[in-house]
């Protein structure tokens, strides 16, 4: 059986686009691309058409992960969410104990994750430590260079 995968409408709509883009865009140009070096002859010894397969290939297991990705997609009505505690597209600001460097990431999907964005994944080592935590809560997260000690100041 197919594994759920929990998405905003946002996220959702993005795989879509991305999906749509690859099979009505670059799937086609791949067949222009085997069928040109089709016409240079002898498929025996050409490097052209080997390369434009092995690129079919990889783009047709792309498209097939993500049909199945959105097929299996469950939307998360953010509406119905608790503030109370940290969870999936709570946005939570955290404080570095030591540095008291203030950080503040939204916890969200893994195919939404975009650090540069303050966008966490959930399944992150920091994510990780502070779902279920309230607000005046501390997390110790282990990372390569030790532990972190972090406090919860807020979720939104």
């Amino acid at each position: 059986m197919a594994k759920q995968t929990y998405i905003t409408k946002e996220g959702l709509e993005k795989l879509k686009a991305e999906l749509d883009q690859l099979m009505n865009v670059e799937r086609p140009k791949i067949s222009k691309q085997i069928a040109e070096a089709r016409d240079k002859g002898d498929l025996s010894e050409n490097a052209e058409y080997d390369a434009a397969k092995d690129a079919q290939g990889m783009l047709e297991l792309k498209i097939s992960q993500m049909q199945e990705i959105v097929s299996n997609s469950r939307i998360i009505d953010e509406s119905k969410l608790d503030n109370s505690k940290a969870r999936i597209l709570s946005t939570v600001t955290i404080e570095n104990k030591k540095t008291k460097q203030k950080m503040t990431y939204t916890l969200v999907p893994d195919q939404e994750a975009d650090l540069k964005a303050g966008k966490l994944s959930v399944n992150s080592p920091i994510a990780q430590a502070l779902l279920g935590k309230k607000v005046g809560d501390s997390a110790d997260v282990k990372v390569p260079a030790g532990v972190i000690s972090l406090k919860l100041l807020d979720i939104k």
